[in-house]
């Protein structure tokens, strides 16, 4: 039997209700994935096979950890992006108000998001999260989310320590040519729980017994779809 941990998420006193609160990623299934077929024609195999909606891989990607939501509507038009925040003045804190800030192009020198006169975004999250002893959190764009126009960075924080403040998520505004506006509770951040651990690659070739159990699985698979998915997955 599997121990609960808790992931906790706080926000500060006054904005309690106005904030979207932070969701396990199964509840924040995007749209097309449940409107798309589980199957469809492949004109290559010319058949009908299964799409990612049957894939585990992929769904258990998607639907683990938890997901951070953007606090308000963001309106993009003109090169523009506009917003109404909503929550009300801070207390005895100072926390930003606006739903993204931006980090200047010179800090990203060198790397393949660097583009002279254009700023990498920065959303802004207003809810600490506190890990359990010996758990940082990967922070990364929310899993196969091809559809945002921007696509979030990836980091590690060692939040079991790091949690008195909170973590906000650059990401790169890769479509160029989005107009529209992007609702509040739109996920901008996938976040999972990661234990700290040491591990050693261990390289090898495949023994006989192995390769034996390697033919004997690839047989198998090609004769029974869905096997991963019955036999295999937690």
């Amino acid at each position: 039997m599997l121990d609960t941990l808790h992931l906790k998420f706080s926000c500060p006193r006054e904005l309690e209700g106005y904030l979207p609160a932070p969701v396990p990623a199964a509840q924040g299934v995007p749209d097309w994935l449940k409107a798309m077929p589980a199957k469809a024609y492949s004109s290559v195999n010319m058949r009908e096979d299964e799409t990612v909606k049957r894939c585990p891989p992929f769904i258990d990607a998607m639907t683990h950890g938890f997901l951070l939501p953007l606090i308000c509507d963001l309106r993009v038009a003109n090169g523009q992006i506009t917003w109404d925040n909503e929550i009300p003045p801070g207390g005895a804190l100072d926390l930003p108000r606006s739903p993204i800030g931006f980090h200047d192009e010179g800090q990203v020198t060198g790397t393949p998001l660097f583009e002279a006169d254009h700023f990498v975004v920065k959303f802004h999250n207003l809810w600490t999260i506190e890990a359990p002893e010996g758990y940082c959190v990967f922070f990364t764009h929310p899993v196969n989310r091809f559809d945002l126009p921007f696509t979030t960075l990836s980091g590690l924080v060692d939040c079991d320590r790091y949690h008195d403040t909170w973590v906000h998520f650059p990401a790169h505004w890769h479509d160029r040519d989005f107009e529209g506006v992007i609702p509040k509770g739109t996920p901008i951040a996938q976040c999972i729980p990661v234990k700290r651990e040491n591990w050693i690659a261990q390289i090898s070739s495949f023994t006989e017994e192995e390769t034996r159990r390697v033919s004997a699985l690839q047989r198998k698979i090609g004769r029974e779809p869905g096997l991963y998915r019955r036999n295999f997955r937690t």
